[in-house]
């Protein structure tokens, strides 16, 4: 969801007012790989960089702003790019984003967990001891996907006690590929990985994540099998 021009106004007053200001560096990293049988259509793509998170908080609201500067390469060609996202939680709780230029999916505002959990969800997850449903709409798909979240073992990621949690949640594909809008397939996406939230403040310190695809061509003439893995990897320094 987008915010208009005249409340985002509002908020840049509103955070300018006696906010209060952190920061978060990550190194970010992914692979995009596609195999598309007789059509010997192979394609892979690697991404490796930094991003900084900026958390300001003024008047009930809390504004996270991500900026990646990353390395993509493509068929031996390397380029740099930018990605930026933004978004802001409301007093209620309720999350929303202001703006995106993310195509990548490299950002830790344009994943599917939270850049940050509140008190009572964290104290939650610690307290798994079966794995709990979880439900949620790919992003990069639009695919609804359904599974289950479990406690994994907590640890340390750049000095700071964390929480972990694993995920693993599946669904029906139908459509366009991300980056081959032209090509549609009938198949099933799973996602699956885990992420590590900081036991003081639940902040996402970590977050290993992959998108599995595989189905077959929809077009009617081939029936050619599609295997495709995203994998997208964040971790604080």
């Amino acid at each position: 969801m987008f915010v208009a021009r005249s409340s985002m106004a509002i908020l840049a007053l509103l955070l300018a007012a006696g906010s209060t200001e952190s920061h978060q560096t990550y190194h970010v990293s992914g692979t995009d790989s596609y195999q598309i049988g007789s059509r010997e259509l192979r394609s892979d793509t690697s991404y490796a960089g930094n991003e900084r998170l900026t958390i300001r908080k003024a008047a009930g609201l809390t504004h996270y702003s991500a900026r990646a500067t990353y390395i993509k390469t493509d068929l031996g060609r390397r380029r740099t790019s930018i990605a930026t996202f933004e978004s802001v939680v409301l007093g209620d709780g309720e999350e929303r984003d202001v703006s995106g230029d993310d195509p990548d999916f490299l950002t830790v505002l344009n994943q599917p967990f939270a850049v940050q959990l509140d008190e009572q969800t964290l104290r939650d997850v610690r307290k798994l001891r079966e794995p709990s449903p979880f439900t949620f709409t790919s992003a990069m798909t639009g695919a609804t996907l359904r599974g289950t979240l479990f406690h994994i073992t907590d640890g340390l990621i750049a000095g700071h006690a964390v929480v972990g949690i694993g995920f693993d949640a599946s669904g029906p594909m139908r459509g366009g590929l991300p980056e081959h809008p032209e090509i549609s397939l009938h198949g099933t996406i799973r996602m699956s990985g885990r992420a590590y939230y900081t036991s003081a403040s639940a902040l996402l310190l970590a977050l290993d994540a992959k998108l599995q695809i595989a189905g077959t061509l929809a077009d009617t003439n081939a029936s050619d099998p599609v295997k495709i893995l995203y994998r997208r990897i964040i971790r604080a320094q």
